[in-house]
């Protein structure tokens, strides 16, 4: 049976969850900005971590 709207939208939300905290353990990033990328760029695993990444080299 094919999922409803409802739970595609808990599933899109728990892998954006997923991927907020998945960035702030690599990449050292706070979780609102994590929360932000995720935001702007989607869910795109590397995406996420190549911006991540230069957005933590800019904060040192």
């Amino acid at each position: 049976m094919a999922e409803s709207k409802q739970e595609r939208g808990e599933r899109v939300q728990a892998e954006k969850q997923f991927r907020v905290r998945f960035l702030v353990r690599e990449t050292s990033i706070t979780e609102a900005q994590a929360r932000d990328l995720v935001e702007m760029i989607g869910i795109d695993a590397n995406s996420l971590l190549r911006e991540a990444r230069l957005l933590a080299r800019k904060q040192t």
